[in-house]
């Protein structure tokens, strides 16, 4: 069931989202949390298609706010919601508010969503495209226990990770992390298998993959080893080879779904690591919605670290000032002595 409501308000919105329930003849909310979906009017069809596929393990009231652009000064100043209410088979398991704001009100969302959020239940604000420097400042994310975005959407993706990893708040996360989720967890099955002590790492992927990058720091924040990141053809994550006191460890994946694990003195493995659909991505996200805090300290790492040794027993290129004056002190008194006795 579909209604569409021109020039409302909340209120309006609330008493049809009742109205729909009653006409399907379901009067009680079955749903866990509140999905809210920021984006424009060119992404927002797969966004809602991905958020309804999500819904089916995830029964939750989607809320999609798509900020529409003004043509004229006039326009600007006039403020107008629209909204399309969907529930029954039109919004999968829950229920679909998809709200249109056009004027003044595009600077005051949160005032809008604020009345249709369900009581007591978490809510998750997710930016497919767009999404800003700091999501948890934003008006609309402050509304969030989770915070999704999605730095493979965003212009420079390298330097965005940089952008999330100072503004990083508790609740933060990012599609592009979701999507190495398979990765880190055969990696990790794999080292669980053998007693060796990991030397280095080579993380192969296409350019401008932030999930690449994000896969490396990982690995250097946890394993404390340098990882070198190459570039590949793709498709996405092409492969990752840990070098060991023991023999190397690769992880291949050259045509995007079918992946093969080397490990000295084991036979090959074929392992099923297809590229995931993005319904596949937030129904995980959705999961959990405590902090990340494996995310947190990935995305703190820094891609600029990338290769570094950060064992303490290396020697430091360059030495404290401290210990340069206590190694000169001794040569000065020499010459001093010596000046002395001429």
């Amino acid at each position: 069931m579909k209604i569409d409501l021109t020039d409302t308000t909340s209120s309006k919105i609330n008493k049809a989202l009742v109205q729909g329930r009653r006409a399907i003849g379901t009067p009680a909310v079955g749903m866990v949390l509140t999905l809210v979906i920021v984006t424009d009017e060119e992404n927002a069809y797969d966004a809602l298609k991905a958020a309804n596929e999500a819904s089916r393990e995830h029964p939750s009231r989607t809320l999609v706010v798509i900020k529409r652009a003004a043509r004229s000064p006039r326009d600007r100043t006039t403020s107008r919601l629209d909204a399309e209410v969907r529930v029954g088979v039109e919004a999968g398991t829950g229920e679909t508010v998809v709200l249109r704001l056009y004027g003044e009100v595009i600077n005051h969302a949160q005032s809008v969503v604020l009345p249709l959020l369900l009581p007591d239940a978490p809510v998750v604000v997710w930016w497919p495209v767009n999404a800003p420097l700091n999501p948890a400042k934003d008006p609309l994310g402050a509304l969030g226990q989770r915070r999704v975005t999605d730095t493979y959407a965003a212009e420079q993706p390298i330097h965005e990770l940089t952008a999330r990893a100072e503004a990083y708040h508790p609740g933060d996360t990012d599609l592009s992390w979701t999507r190495i989720t398979p990765w880190r967890s055969m990696l990790a099955a794999a080292l669980d298998q053998i007693a060796c002590k990991v030397t280095s790492v080579e993380v192969e992927g296409e350019e401008f993959n932030p999930s690449c990058e994000l896969l490396a720091m990982w690995l250097a924040d946890r394993l404390g080893v340098p990882v070198k990141r190459s570039l590949s053809a793709g498709p996405g994550l092409t492969g990752v080879r840990m070098d060991t006191d023991c023999g190397p460890i690769v992880l291949g994946r050259a045509d995007g779904s079918l992946a093969t694990l080397s490990i000295q003195g084991q036979p090959d493995r074929a392992v099923a690591l297809k590229r995931r659909e993005t319904s596949e991505l937030i129904a995980e996200e959705l999961r959990r919605l405590d902090p990340d805090d494996t995310y947190a300290s990935a995305l703190r790492y820094g891609v600029d670290r990338l290769g570094e040794y950060r064992e303490e027993t290396s020697v430091p290129a360059v030495e404290e000032p401290a210990e340069a004056a206590k190694k000169s002190a001794p040569a000065k008194k020499t010459t001093a002595k010596k000046a002395a006795t001429k």
